[in-house]
């Protein structure tokens, strides 16, 4: 059986180092025979606004993925989930903060039962993030790493997966080409054992 990947990458155009992530992701992984689901958010013009009607219609879990069903759908087939973005201002470009407010639904990534938040997209099996910040882990850490304890505590609590990876280039305005080769280096070998 082929396990799918979705992979949401929320980089704009034109940023090279970006695309070589996105390669080095999913060519480790279509290399080990996953079948890749590539989610450009930019490329495919994904509209990261909450509309009023959408929000009022949030918790209706009969309707409330019209909107976006398609994301959905390719949501539902994957059995890992894959974040491939930068991070800016400490946190999610807004582009990727969309995705997960318009597709991260009540009955699709978590489940309200008698007020309690419970996981509902248990078919993920691994999670993981490639993610690049302007700031130093230091400074990261100073402000509480927002976007590492989006992913580590709220996404991985709503998947439950197996295995989790959170992989990190800091301080990357002073990174260079060195160190930059290397990061790369280490999110393949990283893909081709995931």
């Amino acid at each position: 059986m082929t396990t799918r990947a979705l992979v949401l990458y929320a980089h704009p155009c034109g940023d090279s180092f970006a695309a070589a992530l996105r390669d080095r992701v999913t060519g480790a992984l279509t290399a080990r025979g996953w079948d890749v689901d590539l989610c450009d958010l930019y490329a495919e013009g994904f509209d990261p606004i909450l509309g009023p009607d959408e929000r009022r219609g949030y918790h209706d879990t009969t309707s409330n993925t019209r909107a976006v069903q398609s994301h959905v759908d390719r949501l539902r087939a994957a059995q890992a989930l894959i974040f491939v973005h930068p991070v800016w201002n400490f946190g999610m470009p807004a582009i990727l903060k969309g995705y997960t407010d318009r597709v991260f639904l009540p009955g699709i990534t978590f489940s309200l039962e008698n007020g309690k938040v419970r996981p509902a997209m248990t078919h993920i099996r691994k999670l993981a993030t490639v993610t690049t910040y302007g700031a130093s882990r230091m400074r990261a850490f100073l402000v509480g790493d927002p976007p590492r304890r989006v992913v580590s505590r709220a996404f991985r609590h709503a998947c439950q997966p197996d295995s989790f990876l959170y992989m990190a280039l800091y301080d990357m305005n002073r990174a260079d080409a060195g160190q930059r080769a290397d990061y790369l280096a280490r999110v393949h070998r990283k893909m081709e054992h995931f």
